[in-house]
């Protein structure tokens, strides 16, 4: 069985804070979104030049994250 992984694009303002970034809940705002991942997802992480980044995540570990931010 190969477990589904699932891209998140996440991109930056010269300052830091998130611009954009993707499967984002809509009650949340991109920096609180990456801010949640940040914290549960770290190890999935990479960083790019260009005030890019991406996460790279299990859609069942995603999934749950979801859950654990509507509640």
């Amino acid at each position: 069985m190969t477990t589904e992984t699932v891209l998140i694009h996440v991109r930056f303002s010269p300052n830091g804070s998130v611009v954009e970034i993707g499967e984002r809940p809509s009650m949340l705002s991109p920096q609180q979104w990456f801010n949640s991942l940040s914290e549960n997802a770290a190890a999935h992480y990479q960083a790019y030049a260009g005030g890019r980044g991406l996460f790279r995540i299990p859609r069942t570990d995603l999934e749950g994250f979801k859950v654990q931010v509507a509640a």
